[in-house]
């Protein structure tokens, strides 16, 4: 069955509505670059004042020419858009490329009149690429029906980028290191058309070995982590995304919102969905490059060549920051390898060959270097000196690459290696400027293999009480308030599996003894508000407290205080708690972002969280495999294993508490933040405590 954007990918004829005769003008030049392609369907030229343009016949109006379209590309001012859309539609087009600019990017009439060309695409079952967009390329439909100046040879990856001009920048890039394209479409403002459409169509096309994407935003967050976890399942997606500005957190009112922003979440999604992040418009095409060129590591062992000694220490460094192991060579590997190589070489790794290798001696190392079960990936480094031959060099090495190991070059340097880097390109072997950009794509490449062997997600549910929650949730909501304090936060908390210490609400004096007498000393007594967030700015908490006559004095000076500090403050009481056992303090919490939905928080408490801010974000909902990753990822996870003599906690209990918490804010979508602050947690065997809680609603 064809993709519903066969029309647009493939069609065999194009109406070109705006053709003009002017060079330099889109209509003109998006015409000149179909012919110039070596397009070999129909093209129909639409202008009202043209009867021929370069060599072509030129309708009048698109509208009573009998003429049969699949595809209909739009330059036209945007007055004449609305009409020209209509007029492609009658003509049976199938898929429409707006090129025009003008609209929800400049106005409200604009974005108006953006939703009525979605909306009358939408009725005759058509799709419509932009407005405001470069174009498309499909370069084995030797299609170019945008008005960019290159056409790409034809190669194994497909673009997508919300950015005409990034789109253009990636067609000289690609151009420049001999790259070939598969397709690069250009999706403007998606007002129909949007990546998530495109993902699903290049995941079945068989021309796309790797996507790269530029975007600035995502349609929909659900909708994308689904089609991107399905194309990732199948092919490389590496992904640049600008604007992810921390929008929001000024409103923020837990540890968790605060530290929450959209790129974390952006993050997460793409973590979540196998996608490759590229941080820089380089890294981008570094990491596309070697996935189109070499296989995926079997695992992190690497194994370095190079013929100087400071660029081996640097890539040697590179894999050891990225989280790769410096490859230990087989006994067998390193016997062979010094009866071969001069006596001065160095045969533990980084493989020092000498300044005065002769491409043989290249070839001599990466060929036992390939066959060695210890190494995974390899790293050919070079640099320009007296006796080097790199273009000799780089056809010897390209002359023993067996395939079934990645092996990315770094020729370093310029005027020099530029001939080797050709050969080394012209043979499909990555090169890069500097070892750690080569080592930055072996490790795109290790992460995506680890994630493609990643086991099922598996995603427990626990038996729960949710009515409980329903009725605490809305009777909050009811009362006008859209904070949750701690008591019922508590209260919700246990509804879902938590522990939580003993404590009742006080409103008098004598209450507050009478509670702490009955469930013992000693006790915490707390202020309850809907009003007051950040109980202990306000003197609103009194910790360790011995006694009756202690209970007493805490709870009058507190009721005081609150009473002088926040007077319009609805009081509800104070909560008088047992104090809870010491044990180490982790912080657990979501915030829920507007595209992708609960984003949880974990971390160490204390200093960990509000100075070094050392927590880690996973979208629910996670499974345990998901929440054993969270506490893995914190730079203070030793303290929680415990080591060099210390006691571990209940890493189990830990991750339990999280899926718990993303199995509650996937159930109730009305809580927008949560902090658990502290979670106490202590050796196995012991359950964890809520020591004190709060979420906001919506």
């Amino acid at each position: 069955m064809p993709s519903p954007l066969h029309p647009l990918l493939y069609p065999a004829s194009i109406a070109i509505i705006g053709a003009s005769r002017t060079p330099g003008k889109v209509g003109h030049d998006i015409l000149a670059n179909l012919l110039a392609s070596g397009f070999t369907g129909e093209l129909v030229p639409v202008n009202p004042a043209g009867s021929e343009i370069l060599g072509l016949a030129c309708l009048p109006e698109l509208k009573g020419s009998g003429k049969k379209i699949d595809l209909a590309v739009i330059a036209v001012p945007r007055p004449l858009v609305e009409g020209a859309v209509t007029d492609a539609l009658a003509a049976g087009a199938g898929a429409v490329v707006v090129i025009t600019a003008g609209f929800k990017e400049m106005d409200a009439q604009g974005a108006a009149l953006e939703k009525r060309l979605a909306a009358l695409c939408a009725a005759r079952q058509a799709r419509m690429l932009g407005p405001n967009c470069l174009g498309l390329i499909n370069s084995r439909h030797r299609m170019n029906a945008s008005f960019a100046a290159k056409m790409p040879t034809p190669g194994d990856i497909s673009v997508i980028s919300q950015s005409g001009a990034l789109a253009t920048a990636i067609l000289d890039l690609a151009a420049g290191r001999h790259l070939g394209l598969a397709k690069l479409i250009s999706i403007g403002n998606k007002a129909d058309i949007s990546e998530v459409d495109l993902l699903l169509a290049l995941t079945a096309d068989p021309d796309t070995k790797v996507i790269i994407a530029y975007l600035e935003d995502i349609s929909s967050g659900e909708e994308f982590i689904k089609a991107a976890t399905e194309t990732s399942s199948q092919k490389p997606v590496v992904i640049l995304k600008s604007g992810t500005t921390a929008a929001g957190q000024q409103a923020a009112s837990s540890h968790t919102g605060v530290l929450a922003g959209a790129d974390l979440a952006y993050g997460a999604a793409f973590r979540r969905s196998g996608v490759i992040r590229a941080d820089t418009f380089e890294s981008l095409f570094d990491y596309a490059t070697a996935f189109a060129m070499q296989p995926l590591p079997a695992g992190d062992r690497v194994l370095i060549i190079t013929n100087a000694g400071g660029p081996g220490t640097m890539a040697a460094d590179a894999v050891e920051q990225a989280g790769m192991k410096v490859a230990v060579l087989d006994s067998n590997t390193a016997a062979a390898l010094r009866s071969k190589l001069p006596r001065a070489a160095s045969v533990g790794n980084p493989i020092d060959v000498l300044g005065d290798a002769e491409p043989e001696r290249y070839a001599t190392v990466l060929t036992a270097a390939q066959d060695d079960p210890a190494v995974d990936a390899i790293v050919v480094i070079l640099t320009p000196q007296a006796m080097t031959r790199p273009a000799e060099t780089a056809r010897a090495i390209a002359a023993c690459l067996k395939g079934d190991k990645p092996v990315v070059a770094a020729f370093m340097g310029g005027e020099d290696v530029l001939p080797g880097r050709a050969e080394l390109v012209a043979a499909g072997l990555p090169d890069y400027p500097s070892p750690e950009r080569a080592v930055a794509a072996l490790k795109a490449m290790y992460d995506y293999a680890c994630w493609r062997k990643r086991p099922p997600r598996v995603v427990t549910r626990f038996r729960v009480n949710r009515r409980r929650v329903e009725r605490i949730i809305t009777r909050r909501l009811r009362s006008g308030h859209s904070q949750l304090g701690e008591v019922k936060s508590k209260s919700v908390l246990a509804a879902y599996g938590f522990q939580v210490p003993e404590g009742y609400l006080a409103t008098t004096t004598e209450e507050a003894v009478e509670v702490a007498e009955r469930i013992g000393f000693p006790v915490a007594l707390k202020i309850v508000s809907p009003d007051i967030i950040h109980k202990s700015d306000l003197g609103g908490v009194r910790l360790n407290v011995i006694d009756a006559a202690a209970t007493r004095d805490a709870f009058d000076l507190m009721m005081l205080r609150i009473g002088q500090r926040a007077p319009n403050a609805l009081v509800e009481g104070i909560y008088v708690e047992k104090m809870l056992n010491k044990g180490l303090e982790v912080i657990i919490g979501m915030s829920r972002d507007p595209q992708f939905g609960p984003m949880l928080m974990f971390g160490l408490g204390g200093i960990f969280v509000e100075v070094m801010k050392d927590v880690t974000f996973h979208l629910a909902p996670i499974s345990e495999a998901d929440a054993v990753m969270m506490l893995k990822s914190t730079r203070s996870y030793e303290i929680l294993e415990g080591r060099r003599g210390q006691q571990g906690v209940d890493l189990v209990a830990i991750a339990q508490g999280l899926q718990r918490i993303s199995q509650l804010t996937t159930d109730f979508p009305q809580i927008t933040e949560l902090d658990i602050n502290p979670f106490i947690v202590g050796e196995i065997g012991r359950p964890p405590v809520v020591a004190d809680a709060r979420m906001t609603l919506r």
